[in-house]
């Protein structure tokens, strides 16, 4: 009688491969097919231990191995975690990971579903203690193999920056990028200079922005230009033939666009005393209506200010205004201390409303025992003389205790009060002549 031939189990390999960059993945047989030859031959060398190539392909071109957000790798775990394989196979342990501690985690996945890690060029396995052990110091090494490249890129940009070369990114508006080198794009240079001139006369950023979008000009990315965009062209060193690194400037390789007398002409009207001027006569001038005050079209209003005369105005205006200097809104801006004043009005006359004191002491007896009606419409009533008393940024707080949302339309102003609110500012009053006592 011939003896039984044992039985093997299948064990279903799954071949992984990675490459750093897309640099020869064109080409008819590039680094990945390479290493998926040598695992598939490994594999097939296993036949007789029962190992199968599952036919699904797990390949990443152009993927660091510095993190796991990678296509491939993303489905191959799925198919992990679904049982779908028993071993998986790559050419070296760093092209499933070059960091340590995602290695760690894919190790502790691959155990948790009783899954092998091997590599052909590397004869372990992370069955036993001593495949871990050797793992482990591989991929330390991979690590360190990694910071140390890193560590080369980073000094070959500095000293390519202090040299004047650029080295990569965006083009700035006035330049292209030809031979990895900046070229001066004439018709844009003209509207970067034109930008400085009239910057440098006086003309404010909102008028600028109105006549740029006036004239249709655009950003590199076919955008009008807004307020964020205009101030970072005014700051841009490049302009000026410089290659900006980490804060020190160097001679660029390429031509300038701006002249020395221009930018300092320029930036004297941005200078951080002005900048701190201007922002301290708005702190100084409380705008209550902040966050509450919105366009017709829905559109946020915010707090701005110019200075005529030596005497401060203030405003609300539409900020799609400030930013591209176009607004949709037929009203665009709006004196602040009109409709602070209209909205004060008309929260002194809810406060008269025989309805509104009700529905305030409604809710207010619950937090104050006692309380009576009569007793809410007299200390609404003595809401004036409490204003009277606030500080600048008290009276701010309770604007937005009581105040919902204020719209601004061509026929007016649309205020609505929060109601719940009203209890609130009522408690405080209840409580305020016993601070004043203390």
């Amino acid at each position: 009688m011939k003896p039984t031939a044992p039985v093997v189990r299948k064990l279903r390999c799954a071949v992984y491969t990675r490459k750093s960059t897309e640099e020869g993945l064109d080409q008819e047989f590039n680094t990945l097919q390479a290493q998926r030859e040598a695992c598939e031959a490994y594999v097939q060398s296993q036949k007789a231990e029962g190992w199968v190539l599952v036919p699904d392909r797990y390949d990443d071109g152009g993927y660091s191995g510095g993190n796991l957000d990678r296509p491939a790798l993303k489905r191959l775990l799925l198919d992990i975690e679904t049982r779908r394989v028993d071993i998986v196979v790559v050419y070296k342990i760093d092209r499933l990971s070059r960091a340590l501690m995602d290695f760690a985690k894919l190790v502790d996945l691959f155990e948790r579903h009783e899954v092998t890690f091997v590599s052909v060029t590397q004869a372990f396995n992370t069955t036993t203690s001593m495949g871990r052990l050797t793992l482990n110091v591989l991929l330390s090494f991979a690590q360190f193999e990694r910071e140390v490249i890193g560590e080369r890129i980073r000094d070959k940009v500095a000293a390519s920056r202090r040299k004047g070369m650029w080295m990569g990114g965006w083009a700035p508006l006035g330049y292209d990028i030809k031979a990895r080198k900046l070229v001066v794009n004439d018709t844009e240079a003209s509207l970067v200079r034109s930008i400085f001139k009239q910057f440098a006369q006086g003309v404010q950023p909102q008028l600028l922005l109105h006549r740029l979008a006036d004239d249709g000009a655009l950003n590199k990315q076919g955008k009008p230009i807004d307020k964020g965009y205009l101030y970072r062209v005014l700051n841009n060193r490049v302009y000026l033939g410089e290659a900006v690194h980490k804060g020190q400037t160097y001679p660029g390789e390429h031509t300038a666009i701006i002249a020395q007398d221009l930018w300092d002409q320029a930036h004297s009207q941005i200078a951080p005393t002005h900048q701190a001027r201007r922002k301290r006569q708005l702190t100084r001038s409380p705008a209550l209506l902040r966050g509450l005050i919105f366009a017709a079209d829905g559109s946020a209003m915010t707090p701005s200010a110019t200075r005529r005369g030596g005497r401060l105005y203030r405003y609300y205006s539409d900020l799609s205004l400030i930013k591209t200097g176009r607004s949709n809104n037929q009203v665009r801006r709006i004196p602040a201390a009109q409709i602070e004043t209209a909205v004060l009005e008309h929260i002194r006359s809810i406060l008269q409303n025989p309805k509104i004191v009700v529905a305030t002491w409604r809710k207010t007896r619950q937090e104050i025992k006692g309380l009576t009606e009569r007793e809410v419409a007299k200390q609404l009533g003595q809401f004036e003389k409490l204003w009277a008393e606030l500080f600048p940024a008290e009276q701010a707080r309770i604007v937005q205790l009581l105040v919902e949302r204020v719209e601004i339309t061509t026929s007016g102003a649309d205020i609505t009060l929060r109601v719940s609110g009203l209890s609130s500012v009522l408690q405080e009053m209840q409580l305020r002549p016993s601070r004043n006592a203390a």
